[in-house]
């Protein structure tokens, strides 16, 4: 009968407890001194583009004073004058409700999230301009807690697909977007000037049939590059993801194309180059840059290309992967480091091909990565010419003894710690997305350029060292 009764009265005060606990649970407070936690105490999107919806963003209130606090209100504090959208705990703040609502209540060690998304107005401005409102939560207790919303609001020129059936040049004074394409008709030329930046949605490209020129200056480059700019994680901005747009295609009608001080990265392939007639100039690449795409950098059939001064970096596929052709290498810079996949391609790929003889010549060039040996040359015919020549480069392949093909090469060792591929430049950050293919102070390449095909600037239109110029594409500046 004791043991009967000891259990009951534990019963009992279980009971009680659970009670009194949902009674606290329950209790609001008018206290003014105690507040929700928020996890910011701005919205910040950065550069959008008027007109266009941005991605969510969120953020955490969390209550963590010891009692419920209730707003008496959340709500917007310009309306519908700014476009920005809020949704609080599942409740959107919109015309209905006067963008505003009175149903929110966050028990003691409770929690509710907020969404923001943003369409802002055109503005008539050529420069961004500051979009700003305030979530404000007015507490029962009479206190007030924001988060500032903003953004910088730019106007752009947007197309479909833009056609350029006659000679057309770009000279931008807002960002264009283009959601679809560019087609650039045969016997059209489209010129971009010093300083455009042109955006691309995925899916999107250039189709070249005619002639492309990108006119960039070593202060004002060109950019070609995808249209996100906001970030996939906290860390990792949409700009440095590969992927994001098409890249370039220069048909088997496009000669004479040049690409001037000009920068395109993120994209699925950088630039392909369909197979024409290798006695004409297809394709010229000086002081430009391909990084971070997901097939290959610059990609060619049997065409004659010329590339100064050019860096192509991490790539998926190979970073320059050439299927016969007439190409000529000069002080280039070509190092794989892709980081999303271990299967990456080479930093350098040739082959010939029935018909399609391959002849390349490689002069002052740094040619790198992770892998041992980043190098791949295939002769795939008997019967037709596998030409190459490297004069004066740094090349992570294993060595070989033939003068006929190479001369004066400095040959990686990857069991060199000195020498090992990353240790060439200042950073190679594959866990942050973060590269800088400027040449470090320990690098093999500092001063080892042949004076006979030195050229007189840099990738960044620096002067060189006329008597000791440095490997690849950046001369070394001490700092």
């Amino acid at each position: 009968m004791g043991r009967i009764n000891s259990l009951f009265i534990i019963a009992f005060l279980l009971v009680t407890s659970i009670f009194a606990s949902c009674a606290d649970d329950d209790s609001f407070t008018l206290s003014s001194s105690k507040l929700l936690t928020l996890s910011v105490d701005t919205i910040n999107m950065d550069t959008v583009f008027s007109t266009i919806p941005t991605s969510t963003q969120s953020f955490w209130i969390y209550n963590h004073s010891g009692d419920g606090i209730r707003c008496s209100s959340v709500r917007l504090t310009r309306g519908n004058q700014s476009g920005f959208r809020v949704n609080v705990d599942g409740i959107y703040l919109g015309d209905a409700n006067g963008y505003q609502t009175t149903d929110i209540e966050v028990r003691d060690g409770d929690s509710i999230r907020v969404f923001v998304e943003l369409t802002s107005k055109r503005n008539g401005r050529e420069t961004p301009i500051l979009v700003e409102d305030d979530l404000l939560f007015s507490l029962e207790s009479g206190a007030e807690q924001h988060v500032v919303l903003q953004a910088h609001s730019w106007d752009a020129d947007i197309y479909d697909n833009l056609l350029i059936a006659e000679d057309q040049t770009i000279d931008m004074r807002r960002p264009i977007i283009i959601n679809k394409g560019i087609t650039v008709a045969e016997n059209a030329t489209l010129r971009i000037v010093a300083g455009s930046t042109i955006y691309f949605q995925s899916g999107a490209g250039i189709d070249v049939y005619g002639t492309l020129l990108t006119e960039g200056t070593a202060d004002k480059n060109v950019c070609l590059r995808g249209v996100r700019t906001d970030n996939m994680f906290d860390y990792l901005p949409y700009d440095l993801v590969s992927g994001q747009w098409k890249g370039i295609v220069l048909h088997d009608t496009s000669y004479g194309n040049h690409l001037l001080f000009t920068d395109i990265h993120s994209t699925m392939d950088g630039v392909v180059c369909d197979s024409s007639d290798v006695s004409v100039t297809k394709l010229t690449m000086e002081q430009s840059t391909i990084h971070n795409c997901q097939g290959d950098g610059l990609k060619s059939t049997a065409c004659k290309i010329i590339m100064r001064n050019t860096q192509i970096t991490n790539t998926l596929g190979d970073c320059l992967h050439l299927k016969g052709g007439d190409v000529e290498i000069q002080q280039c810079t070509l190092a794989q480091f892709y980081p999303f996949d271990a299967n990456r391609g080479n930093a350098l790929y040739f082959t010939n091909q029935l018909g399609s003889p391959i002849n390349i010549r490689c002069l002052n060039s740094l040619i790198t990565g992770y892998a041992e040996d980043v190098v791949l040359g295939e002769k795939n015919n008997e019967e037709t010419a596998f030409e190459y020549f490297f004069d004066t480069c740094i090349l992570r392949t294993p060595s070989v003894e033939d003068t006929e093909h190479f001369n004066a090469i400095i040959w990686e060792d990857p069991k060199d710690t000195v020498a090992v591929g990353e240790k060439h430049f200042n950073l190679v950050d594959g866990d942050s997305q973060h590269y800088d293919y400027h040449l470090s102070e320990s690098s093999p390449a500092i001063g080892k350029a042949n004076p006979l095909y030195a050229l007189p600037i840099d990738r960044e239109g620096r002067e060189r060292n006329k008597d000791a110029a440095c490997i690849g594409a950046y001369e070394f500046i001490k700092p």
